[in-house]
């Protein structure tokens, strides 16, 4: 298999494929009713993930064996373990909260991605970082939080949730570091090993085993886009993007899920699209907007201030 150099990429690029990302992980809050139904979390996580790692492994045999290492082991068991537990968090959370409401708080994750990269990288998020992921927050919260729910309260299951988006912010922020160490492939082979490990002995040890009855066509279909679209495409994208992306972006163009998870519900699900969705549509595409240009214009202005003084 010919070699993809990855660095002669464009970074807009990258952006593009994640927006194509969410747009799938999107689509699985519709495509993936049933199956989430049928079979428990940890299961769900172990079958989705180990079949994901098993099938990149084979594909990818030649390109791992060349670097593997020690290092690169331990550190995609890391992102394996970092991953699982946001999944799990987020999932248990689900069965003690509302889904609007699981949604948001899963999504600020946006917000806490720059401060977890300052502690590790030693790199201080900027004001614009913040105020835009402030800024796509309240779009997220506008599409996510319907006016039926009865609002924000810190239960069992709105703590399990921002536990669960704490750990997406630390992988996030851990691939990025990472994959400047090592293989970024070979760290999303071992992730996803690792992570369906954890999910086939939890499931076991503590949960209902599905049962062949369970893989009906249907199940089995909606497993095959779990496995091959959601997580070998979509992982093993967003992990090659954070390796070219910043990551307080990449969590912005990330949070764009929630609003793809609602245009396939009002398109494929019947969902009415309201002026609150609207509103909360533009306000997320105005905060990644700003991420993009106003550190550029700043930067311009900045470089023309300096250009007169001289």
């Amino acid at each position: 298999m010919a070699r993809i150099d990855f660095d002669a990429i464009p970074a807009s690029t990258y952006k593009i494929l994640l927006i194509v990302v969410t747009a799938i992980w999107g689509s699985t809050f519709i495509m993936m009713k049933d199956v989430v139904g049928s079979i428990d979390p940890a299961w769900l996580i172990g079958i989705r993930f180990f079949s994901a790692g098993i099938i990149l492994l084979i594909a990818l045999r030649k390109h791992v064996a060349r670097f593997i290492s020690r290092k690169v082991v331990s550190m995609g068991v890391l992102l394996g373990i970092f991953d699982f537990t946001a999944f799990l968090f987020q999932t248990i959370g689900l069965q003690h909260t509302t889904p609007g409401i699981n949604a948001f708080l899963t999504a600020t994750y946006c917000v806490i991605v720059p401060f977890i990269w300052w502690i590790v990288a030693r790199r201080r998020p900027t004001l614009i970082n913040v105020t835009t992921a402030l800024l796509a927050l309240v779009g997220i919260w506008l599409v996510s939080v319907s006016s039926s729910d009865s609002g924000l309260t810190l239960g069992i299951g709105e703590g399990l949730t921002l536990l669960g988006a704490v750990m997406f912010a630390v992988h996030i922020v851990f691939v990025s570091r990472f994959s400047q160490l090592g293989d970024v492939l070979t760290l999303t082979v071992l992730q996803f090993l690792t992570e369906g490990a954890c999910g086939l002995l939890i499931g076991a040890a503590f949960e209902t085993a599905p049962t062949l009855a369970t893989f009906t066509l249907p199940i089995v279909a909606q497993l095959v886009f779990l496995v091959l679209f959601a997580s070998i495409f979509c992982f093993g994208t967003q992990n090659i993007a954070l390796a070219h992306v910043p990551p307080a972006q990449a969590s912005l163009f990330l949070s764009l899920e929630s609003v793809f998870g609602v245009i396939f519900s009002v398109a494929l699900y019947g969902e009415v699209l309201t002026a609150r969705l609207i509103i909360g549509f533009v306000v997320i595409f105005v905060a990644i907007a700003a991420n993009e240009t106003l550190p550029q214009l700043t930067d311009k202005f900045k470089r023309g201030k300096s250009g007169q003084q001289e």
